[in-house]
């Protein structure tokens, strides 16, 4: 039977590292942004009072709704849209979700060099793959569903 190896990877160490950053960044952002909403310093769409009344509604009823009542756009607000909002504070947001989402993108992209320089192909080849498509997914590329 063969030894099994306890210790981390040089790889697996730095994907932590690169994950716990991420994470701390992503979180810390979201009190903040979060504060700039919930206190009014910046304006949302939605205004907090009128809020509560939208949350019984399905995804696509409340995207309806607020393109009615507050943004009068031409188009629903869906997939990456949002960042054209992002001056008001309930869609200012979206950015600590989309780094804390994305973290995992970029630990796969460091890691890799190491794979290939320590001839681990087959890791390596996974995690090109498994960055690609998590690349292709959050780009709307890959959108599946009744959008």
């Amino acid at each position: 039977m063969a030894q099994i190896n306890k210790e981390a990877t040089p790889e697996q160490l730095l994907y932590a590292n690169i994950l716990e950053k991420g994470m701390l960044a992503g979180l810390g952002l979201m009190f903040i942004t979060f504060a700039l909403y919930v206190f009014g310093i910046m304006k949302p769409v939605v205004p907090l009072n009128e809020i509560a009344s939208y949350w019984n509604m399905p995804v696509h009823d409340y995207l309806v709704a607020i393109n009615t009542n507050f943004l009068h756009g031409e188009t629903l607000p869906t997939g990456w849209t949002w960042l054209k909002l992002i001056n008001r504070g309930d869609f200012l947001n979206f950015i600590p979700i989309v780094i804390l989402s994305g973290v995992t993108i970029l630990c796969y992209l460091a890691v890799i060099p190491g794979l290939f320089a320590r001839k681990d192909t087959a890791m390596g080849a996974i995690a090109v793959l498994t960055a690609l498509i998590l690349t292709l997914a959050a780009s709307g590329i890959l959108a599946t569903g009744a959008h």
